[in-house]
């Protein structure tokens, strides 16, 4: 089971999530957990068993772009036992045609490792599309911006937070 500390963290170790909350004093919870480099899970999975959360709650957080290009960069939430549609994720985000951007693009754009992508605190802000699925949830799971470190919060601030919207998103 994962670590717990409530949010109001300018504690050592502070990601630019973390730091986006506090700034925007949205009430949140830290959750950690020992990452395992040979699970085969996928990292979201991973997150919800280790935190024993709902795979449900517990979000993906996936860059778009058109071609697969990192031009016209999105950012589509989703949660992590779903897959989401393209289709729809274009149509979100106002674009023609989307495709899932390389790891590296993603790492690049938004400064965190793959595996520990969050939805908060890019190097830029992006537009970002949460799967409407979720909106009606007390809170959600997001990671936290590096590999065994999750942010628990209302769906509301994660949108206020990011900027984001919900949408259809999944398939």
């Amino acid at each position: 089971m994962g670590r717990k500390s409530r949010g109001r963290g300018a504690h050592a170790g502070a990601t630019p999530a973390i730091r986006a909350l506090d700034d925007a004093d949205a009430p949140h919870e830290i959750l950690t957990y020992t990452h395992d480099d040979r699970c085969e899970l996928g990292f979201g999975p991973e997150a919800a068993r280790a935190l024993g959360e709902d795979p449900a709650a517990v979000l993906k957080t996936l860059l778009v772009g058109e071609d697969g290009e990192d031009r016209d960069v999105g950012v589509c939430v989703i949660p992590v036992d779903r897959r989401l549609s393209l289709k729809a994720a274009a149509h979100a985000l106002g674009l023609k045609k989307v495709s899932l951007i390389e790891p590296s693009a993603a790492e690049r754009i938004t400064g965190y490792v793959v595996g520990g992508i969050s939805p908060l605190g890019h190097r830029r802000r992006l537009p970002t599309m949460i799967d409407d699925s979720v909106k009606a949830l007390d809170r959600v799971v997001v990671s936290g911006g590096r590999r065994g470190m999750s942010i628990a919060l209302a769906p509301a601030d994660l949108a206020s937070v990011s900027g984001g919207a919900f949408a259809p998103l999944t398939a």
